[in-house]
This record gives C-alpha cells, sequence and structure tokens, in this order.
C-alpha cells in the first residue's frame, strides 16, 4: 500500500533544512507539492528539490528572535500563509559534562529548546487558518545521552513543550513531536563512529537492522503535517529501539 499526500497550496518551512534530515524533509513536502521555504545561516548553493520545483531560502539564525520573526514574515510575504513548519534546526558537540565549558551547555539549550520555542510562537502568531507544528526530538531525549547531556536534556524539554503548546494552542494550531533514533543522514556514518566494525556493531543494536533515513522522518512529518486530530502526540522514529548492550553480548558469544 503505499500512502501519498497533496499539499498543493500549502507553505511549509523547515528550519536547518538545507542538509540532512532537514533537506530530506524539505524534499519530501516539495514532492507532495508543498511550496517549501529552509532556512540556515548560510545558503549552501544547492537547495532541496523535487518534482521539478525548489525549496526556496532565507539566511536566519533562529537562536535570534528578531531574525525568527522576520523569518515568518518572509514566508507570508513569499506565499501568502504558513501552514507547516519543522522544527529541525538542531544538534550538538560531543562533550562531557563534567568538562564542557557552561557557554557550551547553554548555546546547545539555546539552539534545541529555546529556538524552537522562538520558531514555534512566530508560526502560532501568522497561522491565522490553523497549521502543523512539528518538532524534531530525540532518543536522546527519553534515555541516557552520555557525551551529550545538555543536548539530551534540551530534547526532553523540547517533546515536554510540544505537549504543552498542544494543549495551549489546540484546536487552532497541532502540535506534536518526533523522538528520532540514529540516522544515516549521509555523512560519514564509519568515521563518526570510530570506523566501519564500530558502525556495525552500531547497526547491530537497532532491531530494525538499519539506520533510518531522512526519508522515514519525512514521511511521519508528511503524516503530522496533514490535516487530522493528533495533536500532542510522541511519534517514535527509532527501528524499534536500541537493544541493551547485555543482549548483543550474549548474540555475539553464542
Amino acid at each position: 500500500m503505499t500512502v501519498s499526500y497533496d499539499y498543493a497550496g500549502r507553505s511549509v518551512l523547515v528550519t536547518g533544512g538545507t542538509k540532512g534530515i532537514g533537506a530530506g524533509i524539505a524534499t519530501a513536502f516539495l514532492a507532495a507539492g508543498a511550496d517549501v521555504v529552509v532556512c540556515a545561516r548560510k545558503n549552501p548553493g544547492e537547495l532541496p528539490s523535487a518534482g521539478g520545483r525548489t525549496a526556496s531560502f532565507v539566511a536566519a539564525d533562529v537562536r535570534d528572535a528578531d531574525q525568527v520573526a522576520a523569518l515568518a514574515d518572509t514566508v507570508i510575504e513569499r506565499h501568502g500563509r504558513l501552514d507547516v513548519v519543522i522544527n529541525n534546526a538542531g544538534g550538538s558537540p560531543y562533550a562531557m559534562a563534567a568538562t564542557a565549558p557552561p557557554r557550551l551547555h547553554a548555546r546547545i539549550i539555546e539552539l534545541n529548546l529555546i529556538a524552537p520555542l522562538h520558531v514555534a510562537q512566530a508560526a502560532y502568531n501568522v497561522m491565522k487558518d490553523g497549521g502543523s507544528i512539528v518538532m524534531i526530538g530525540s532518543v536522546s531525549g527519553v534515555r541516557p545521552s552520555p557525551g551529550t547531556a545538555a543536548y539530551g536534556a534540551a530534547k526532553a524539554g523540547l517533546h515536554h513543550l510540544a505537549a504543552c503548546l498542544a494543549a495551549e494552542w489546540a484546536p487552532l494550531v497541532r502540535v506534536n513531536s518526533l523522538v528520532v533514533g540514529l540516522v544515516d543522514a549521509g555523512e560519514d556514518q564509519a568515521g563518526h563512529y570510530g570506523g566501519p566494525e564500530a558502525l556495525a556493531e552500531v547497526k547491530a543494536t537497532i532491531p530494525a537492522g538499519r539506520m533510518a533515513l531522512p526519508a522515514d522522518v519525512a514521511r511521519a512529518c508528511l503524516y503530522l503535517g496533514a490535516e487530522s486530530y493528533v495533536t500532542g502526540s510522541t511519534l517514535t522514529i527509532d527501528g524499534g529501539g536500541e537493544l541493551p548492550a547485555w543482549n548483543y553480548i550474549v548474540q555475539r558469544e553464542k
């Protein structure tokens, strides 16, 4: 069975939509007929495209509330409406909590929690006909996240923020979150995990047998962006979770 969506005449904003998961999400909405605006601090030159259509770009630092307000106004100027916002911008370097500079912790929380709140607030103020906001969360916010403690704490807050906004803004604007697991976003995954053997061991902890692809996350965004009764919900995209280390050790020893 194939599920298709028609977003013709709809306007979609994807923060951090120029690469990785964000670019995959933007591409899916373009393929569904939406007018898509992506933002990032710098224009990468090559923007997401599908079906002969290309996303438009706005330079914006989503940590800056004034730039976020201008971003929402720009979307309205270009397309006359804003129907869906995908709060995707985020991330964190690896940094142990005991030694990371306090300023780094503050910037990580600002990017992954405060910035999505700014974006959601600006979007709500221009969504006169209602709309949908999707927070791109992480499994780091629902289980221990050693090495990225501030990031995990921010994502936990983001999941809760989505539920709070959903309650405040219903029924006009729906707000949901995705708990996203390990994703193969096209970067050097083997290098990130310490080499091909380590990467294979990481993938072995995922019941689905592979990492998620940006397209997997994008399909969930298409569903949550479409008009429905669903709000205040958290949808997990993790391939069945991460098997505990003891399970992998037992299987390896058999």
